[in-house]
């Protein structure tokens, strides 16, 4: 694919989890009214609750910042948040706002936007990573990496919880690792930049990535083919019980299962231990449920019934294994 010999790095996605409100409105107040960009933004936050960024960022920094809607154009010199609950998505010169699969257990995901950017604007697209917990961003930012864009990743060393910048370290060949206090400055420099035409991709990493997208977008997993974008996996999907499907990407292993929902193998594995976990928690409140209708049942005998002993002899061995099940979960 061909890139305008005119184009700059004018779109600017970041993503960013726990800390992350303090990062933004550190980077947005130093970035000027007229900054030649669009800049998209994927926050972890909770999905019950309403969203307050493009308040904070707005007064924060001289762009306007906003809750896209489907559909919506892009502009320059704006900031685009993602809302809760929903992915922030792009295509040709248009937002997309969908309420797909989550990926890394994420609604907004960062991956989601980072791979969409990068599919659709190739070598224009900056990626940054804040600060944050386990790795969402790191599959995002090795697609923006693989079509010509550029990797910025804040300082570790800062980064109030400094898990997803390294991840994408450990896996992308970062460009500038910078402190939030430089960003503003480097993201001016970027956006000035020319930019070479979109790397190749081979026919089968295309289409995957093409998939990939669309899946997100439309939430059509099974009729994109799912089971074509990698190798059949042994392991299921926590959230749904899926078959997942594992996808290497350099040295990064990643899932998606038949309905959509992706992962990484770090989020895969904390979706596992929590399914577990409510497991557990679903087996003690079975036993205690035993436990009160064995005793509902022992109040109506007399002591010299003779299913008094076993009446009680059930509800101490429930209560054992209730005891057992307890310190699993309590630690």
């Amino acid at each position: 694919m061909q890139t305008d010999s005119t184009a700059t790095r004018d779109i600017i996605v970041i993503g960013a989890s726990a800390g992350g409100v303090y990062a933004l409105k550190n980077l947005v107040a130093a970035l000027p009214p007229d900054l030649p960009a669009s800049i998209f933004v994927a926050l972890h936050v909770s999905a019950n609750e309403p969203s307050y960024l493009p308040d904070i960022l707005s007064h924060a920094g001289k762009l306007p910042a906003s809750h896209p809607v489907d559909g919506e154009r892009i502009q320059q010199s704006h900031i685009y948040i993602a809302p809760p609950d929903h992915h922030l998505l792009v295509e040709q010169d248009r937002i997309l706002v969908k309420k797909g699969p989550k990926e890394n257990r994420f609604r907004p995901s960062i991956d989601a936007l980072f791979r969409s950017a990068a599919y659709t604007f190739g070598p224009r697209v900056i990626g940054v990573v804040l600060t944050g917990m386990l790795d969402d961003g790191t599959s995002g930012m090795w697609s923006i990496k693989r079509l010509g864009g550029i990797c910025v990743t804040q300082d570790p060393l800062e980064a109030p919880y400094p898990s997803m910048p390294q991840s994408v370290a450990q896996h992308v060949a970062v460009d500038y690792t910078v402190s939030i206090t430089q960003l503003a400055d480097l993201l001016g420099e970027l956006v000035q930049q020319k930019v070479r035409d979109r790397p190749s991709l081979s026919n089968q990493e295309e289409t995957r990535m093409e998939k990939e997208v669309k899946v997100t977008r439309e939430d059509q997993a099974l009729e994109s083919d799912v089971f074509s974008m990698g190798e059949v996996s042994t392991l299921t999907c926590p959230e749904c019980h899926g078959v997942l499907v594992s996808i290497q990407e350099g040295t990064l292993t990643r899932y998606r299962c038949h309905t959509g929902h992706g992962f990484t193998a770090k989020s895969l594995l904390s979706g596992v231990t929590q399914t577990v976990e409510d497991s557990v928690w679903n087996a003690i409140r079975a036993l205690e449920e035993v436990v009160m209708l064995l005793q509902q049942a022992a109040k109506g005998l007399e002591s010299a019934s003779p299913l008094a002993p076993t009446y009680q002899s059930q509800i101490k061995q429930a209560q054992e294994q209730l005891a057992l099940l307890r310190s699993v979960v309590m630690g």
